[in-house]
């Protein structure tokens, strides 16, 4: 069975960092590769950040230079780090494969960037 278990969600004020987790099993992590989406109330999920199996990352253009994604295949790990955060970052965060698993949407971690 597939799972993916976020953590590391939390209130922050604007500026603020977070470091999100996200435990997967029940794939090969090494082969897969790993995304982080986020979905804000009233909006559709969007992916923000994609790691290969090869360490390749590729960022939404709203949090690049302010996002870092990375892996630790040793514990089948995957991490979003958040610096800069901005009010419009508030969202409920989910990582996944990449292109998704439908069915296998974790319950996600909130962020809320609010003073």
């Amino acid at each position: 069975q597939v799972q993916f278990v976020e953590s590391g969600g939390n209130l922050v004020q604007p500026g603020g960092s977070l470091k999100l987790s996200c435990a997967a099993s029940g794939i090969i992590f090494s082969r897969q590769s790993m995304g982080w989406y986020r979905q804000a109330p009233g909006k559709e999920r969007e992916l923000v950040a994609v790691i290969t199996s090869g360490g390749i990352r590729n960022y939404a253009d709203s949090v690049k230079g302010r996002f870092t994604i990375s892996r630790d295949a040793a514990k089948n790990t995957v991490y979003l780090q958040m610096n800069s955060l901005k009010p419009e970052d508030t969202a409920v965060y989910h990582c996944n494969s990449n292109p998704p698993r439908r069915g296998s949407w974790g319950q996600g971690t909130q962020v809320t960037v609010s003073s």
